[in-house]
């Protein structure tokens, strides 16, 4: 029997051997849950060491389960997933991984900034359907010239901003701090929404940004403009988005993340021709995954060995 287990809420690539090798280094054994309802999670996490988790959400409920338990690491950047706060109150540290796919992030956004702009996803469909004609798709628009304002200017954005300027567009942002980064010229959100070409929002998702992209703001933006989210489905608000498209406020929209996941795609705004959406695949790359699997591998490892593990979020729950 092995010294340690630890329970795996969720993963979405095809197994979980990266991460079952590692632990094994240090006798623990790795146990899948075989689904993502809160009950199951409670009942798997009595008696666990750690919890890993990808999306699946570790609660309240969850954690006091998990007796215990002394270490939750997450399976990506994003953290409104697992409270945070009740895992602090229980001395429990937690971990992710801030800076594992953030190029992968940005690429994404460039393209869809592209496939929105150039009319690429819409000919393509159009061909598939037997339709093979330019005319039908335009107009379609240059990209360089064009204004990209980023909402939120973390990791993501900044590097949002660098591949934005090397296809020639002009580059505005905003953040909670006020702070400028190079080649970007900061503005409060009413003044990105209203001169922007296309809004790209990178924020985290905390009480304070839920559906920070609503009915007000969407308002704010050009009848021209198109909003991509490749952040957190709950930053926008998609009933607002769908009647925003239907009164032609804005243009279109790519969304890679929704509320909730998967949505129902016959449903507007996903069923909107105007809109692109892509399944939540803008962290992943084969290289970007295998360095996330592998770093949260090594942090449980650390934890387990007695050492501290890369990226705590919340020191309290272990330096109080």
């Amino acid at each position: 029997m092995a010294k340690y287990r630890a329970l795996y809420t969720d993963y979405p690539w095809a197994d979980v051997e990266i991460e079952r090798r590692l632990l094994a280094e240090v006798d623990c054994e790795l146990i899948v849950a075989p689904d993502n309802k809160e009950e199951t999670q409670a009942r798997l996490a009595s008696g666990m060491d750690v919890i890993l988790t990808c999306w699946a959400p570790v609660t309240a409920r969850v954690i006091d389960a998990a007796d215990r338990c002394r270490h939750i690491a997450r399976t990506g950047i994003g953290l409104d997933n697992i409270n945070v706060e009740h895992a602090t109150k229980r001395k429990i540290l937690v971990t992710n991984v801030p800076d594992y796919c953030v190029n992968e992030v940005a690429e994404h956004t460039i393209g869809l900034i592209f496939a929105l702009g150039r009319g690429i996803a819409g000919y393509h469909l159009a061909t598939k359907n037997g339709q093979y004609d330019l005319v039908a798709g335009l107009p379609a628009e240059r990209i360089s010239g064009k204004t990209l304002g980023i909402i939120g200017l973390g990791q993501i954005g900044k590097i949002l901003a660098r591949r934005a300027h090397g296809v020639g567009m002009r580059v505005i942002g905003t953040n909670r701090s006020g702070t400028t980064h190079d080649g970007v010229d900061w503005v409060r959100l009413h003044d990105l929404l209203a001169q922007s070409d296309y809004v790209s929002v990178q924020a985290p998702l905390t009480p304070e940004t839920k559906h920070l992209i609503n009915r007000e703001t969407l308002r704010m933006m050009k009848p021209t403009a198109y909003l991509i989210n490749t952040a957190r489905g709950g930053l926008v608000d998609h009933a607002a988005l769908a009647e925003a498209l239907q009164a032609g406020v804005i243009a279109g929209a790519a969304l890679d993340v929704q509320t909730p996941e998967p949505p129902d795609l016959s449903q507007a705004p996903y069923n909107d021709p105007r809109v692109i959406v892509t399944p939540h695949v803008a962290f992943y790359s084969s290289q970007a995954t295998d360095e996330l699997r592998t770093r949260v591998g090594q942090q449980v490892a650390a934890f387990l060995r007695g050492e501290r593990p890369e990226n705590i979020v919340n020191p309290a729950a272990i330096d109080s």
